[in-house]
């Protein structure tokens, strides 16, 4: 049997948003292979996304503002959060919401809705974001692995041993085993 493409109705909907199967349906409309995610692989995706250093912080965070402006801060920025997702899941189809060009990328989505000058400034927030997360994260490691240090030192040695240590030991090998 040959495979040919073919073009499917779906219940009813005008010719501009057939869904195009081409071969034997391996592929989506736009010929890349097809995607294989299910709500639950989505589902692990998003809370691996969502639970990070901020989720850590949280409690201190309610702490310092207290009973009435912390709840009502998660509020705001929960509001902000899909706010912004909503922007984003707008964008993943460039003109026609339903067989426009998907933007599989962060990038072709800001090249389609705003033009190619303004794709080198979004990649340059991106990677000035990128560089800052990982000197947040390499000095945040380093000041953990010091008070480990320290604890240990203070738990074998009392409190009158000489525990000092400095960070900039554990940021060169945080830095070091994050670049191999």
């Amino acid at each position: 049997m040959a495979l040919a493409d073919v073009d499917v109705e779906i219940g009813g909907l005008p010719a501009e948003h057939r869904l195009r199967i081409i071969g034997d349906g391996s592929v989506d409309d736009d010929g890349k292979p097809k995607r294989t995610g299910t709500v639950w692989t989505a589902s692990a995706h998003i809370i691996t996304a969502v639970i990070g250093s901020g989720v850590l912080s949280l409690p201190w965070s309610m702490a310092q503002l207290g009973w009435v402006a912390g709840p009502a801060t998660l509020v705001v920025f929960a509001g902000v959060t899909y706010y912004t997702s909503v922007l984003l899941t707008d964008c993943y189809r460039s003109g026609d919401a339903v067989a426009g060009k998907r933007n599989y990328t962060y990038m072709e989505a800001v090249e389609s809705y705003l033009g190619s000058g303004q794709v080198w400034f979004c990649g340059l927030c991106q990677y000035v974001n990128l560089v800052g997360t990982a000197i947040g994260y390499t000095i945040t490691a380093s000041t953990s692995a010091t008070a480990l240090y320290k604890a240990n030192c203070f738990h074998s040695g009392g409190h009158s041993a000489d525990c000092g240590v400095y960070t900039t030991m554990y940021m060169v090998v945080f830095g070091v085993s994050q670049s191999m």
